[in-house]
């Protein structure tokens, strides 16, 4: 792999790893004193910094369903969305090991629970497979729609990442009674690999990496209907 292919793979890495710190990290450490709107913001403003900070890098996927649907739109080629996936999977795991040798520092990794990981059951309190299925689709594709907008002649320059950063505290704020939001395997991954087993998170674990990915793959045909020659 070139130097350049390596620096979008540590950019990814790095941002994805971060991304899990800010978001994840926030419901795990600090949900009961910020609550949902906390966690939400956790994740925007997390995103919004990112941008400005591994943007110019590695566009700032930190998400596959994000690569998927830039690689469909025909904005990166298949090494760049190889390389950036590649460090968002390690990224993520990095990221929810960080969290996880925080917890078990302070004597609380016993009662780790979900540790924020996404679910479905709703015995666990979420809201069913068919709900969590539309809402991540749906979700996905607009988080896609967005920030495929951002790369779009027309866009405002030097607003991408802030753009991307409030959607992304939208699609919380909108999701996080249904499923506990994915719209990222990476991050999903990053947080159900540590999860108590009694949530039984790594069983549910492929929705959220097939349908944010479904939802990735809509977000870029709706974006080329909706942008036509521009997209």
């Amino acid at each position: 792999m070139d130097t350049q292919k390596n620096r979008i793979l540590i950019a990814e890495l790095f941002g994805t790893c971060v991304l899990m710190l800010g978001g994840p990290g926030t419901a795990i450490l600090a949900a009961d004193a910020v609550g949902i709107l906390g966690v939400a913001l956790g994740f925007g403003f997390t995103l919004a910094v990112l941008a400005y900070v591994i943007g110019p890098i590695s566009g700032c996927h930190v998400n596959p369903a994000v690569t998927l649907g830039l690689y469909m739109a025909k904005k990166i080629d298949k090494a760049h969305a190889t390389a950036a996936v590649i460090g968002q999977i390690i990224g993520g795991i990095l990221g929810g090991g960080i969290l996880a040798i925080v917890l078990a520092s302070a004597g609380t990794f016993s009662d780790r629970g979900g540790f924020a990981s996404n679910g479905y059951q709703k015995d666990q309190g979420w809201m069913g497979l068919g709900a969590a299925a539309i809402i991540e689709i749906v979700l996905t594709a607009l988080l896609i729609i967005v920030v495929l907008a951002t790369t779009t002649k027309k866009f405002a320059p030097g607003f991408g990442g802030l753009v991307a950063g409030l959607t992304l505290a939208i699609i919380h704020f909108i999701s996080i009674p249904v499923d506990n939001t994915s719209v990222n395997p990476a991050r999903s991954l990053g947080a159900a690999i540590f999860a108590d087993g009694s949530s039984d998170a790594l069983v549910q674990l492929w929705a959220f990496i097939v349908f944010p990915l479904v939802g990735g793959a809509l977000g870029a045909i709706i974006h080329k209907v909706l942008h036509g020659d521009d997209a």
